[in-house]
């Protein structure tokens, strides 16, 4: 029987690390820090084998997951140290790389702009510094301290009725850039990780990947360029939803009583994934696993692009502090 249907979707390496990792068997090939940094949780995953890439079902690479549960709570303090995180461990991307402080680095802002949980690259790419005009147009005015980036959205598949890969494919081939970031929206397995956390991967991304669409990736392979990828889930699939209510019940009739299978019958012994599979089974026949986002989203998504362009715009020119982003974050 065929089950990947019924797979767990979720684009956070972290997620795949800690399904994976459920059983309580080391993973070969795979190594995970965390950092706790006053209310900024920062997580490394290192997946150095093919072994490890299988089990997590995440390329070999770097990633970087900083998780910010109180960052919907609009405190500008926080944006401003968590644009700061950013900016720091996206130059020690920069670094493992061997990226130059003049190499000329080309933003892509995946998604479609019309639909808000799906805006986050459209929306940073507007607050991105664009720089390579000026070395292009006046390279002797440029001041010390920057380097040429170029930024664009390019759309959908179905607004522009082309790949998103070719049309980054042409524009790489054209201006040649020594560093493309794509940055785009993710899916995720929790609702409380929507629009909190910000995954730095090395490996390249799949747009629609995180909703089960097929896509030409955009990654070193297929640019001949190396590739960042910054993503922010926005989306949570409504069977997720559902199969976690399931281990919130759980946990809410264990404080009640010892024996909850009195409760929760066959589905207090089934494994998550199986419970997954269940519940995607019931729901996809009526067109019902929807994908879910907070009724915030607007003022969430705005606020998340403004934190990821101005991480950027100091990692990426060395005359912008990184110890003082809040000039570039609102």
């Amino acid at each position: 029987m065929d089950l990947s249907d019924y797979s767990v979707r979720t684009d956070l390496a972290l997620e795949a690390h800690d399904l994976a990792s459920s059983t309580g068997q080391i993973i070969p090939g795979v190594h995970r820090s965390v950092e706790n940094q006053d209310g900024i949780r920062i997580s490394t995953i290192d997946i150095t084998s093919n072994e490890g890439a299988q089990a997590i079902g995440k390329l070999p690479g770097h990633y970087i997951t900083i998780e910010v549960p109180e960052l919907r709570q609009k405190d500008s303090d926080l944006q401003d140290r968590v644009a700061m995180v950013i900016a720091k461990e996206f130059e020690a991307f920069l670094a493992k790389l061997n990226i130059s402080p003049m190499a000329k680095v080309l933003v892509i802002g995946l998604g479609n702009w019309n639909v808000t949980p799906d805006a986050l690259g459209p929306i940073v790419v507007e607050n991105i510094m664009v720089t390579r005009h000026y070395f292009e147009l006046m390279p002797g005015q440029v001041s010390p301290g920057y380097r040429p980036v170029s930024a664009v959205a390019p759309g959908v598949l179905g607004t522009t009725g082309i790949e998103t890969g070719e049309i980054v494919q042409g524009i790489v081939e054209k201006s040649k850039p020594d560093l493309v970031i794509a940055i785009d929206a993710l899916a995720s397995l929790s609702l409380e990780r929507v629009n909190t956390t910000i995954q730095i991967a090395d490996t390249g991304i799949h747009p629609g990947s995180g909703i089960g669409n097929k896509r030409k990736g955009l990654t070193l392979e297929t640019l001949g360029v190396p590739v960042i990828a910054i993503g922010v889930p926005t989306v949570v699939f409504a069977s997720t939803i559902v199969n976690n209510a399931f281990d919130m019940m759980h946990n809410h009739f264990q404080k009640q009583t010892d024996n909850t299978g009195k409760i929760l019958g066959l589905l207090d012994n089934m494994q998550e994934s199986e419970r997954l599979e269940l519940v995607k089974e019931v729901l996809n026949p009526l067109g019902h696993d929807l994908l879910v986002t907070p009724k915030e989203i607007d003022q969430f998504i705005e606020d998340i692009a403004n934190i990821i362009a101005s991480g950027l715009n100091a990692a990426l020119h060395e005359a912008i502090d990184a110890d003082n982003v809040s000039a570039y974050t609102h």
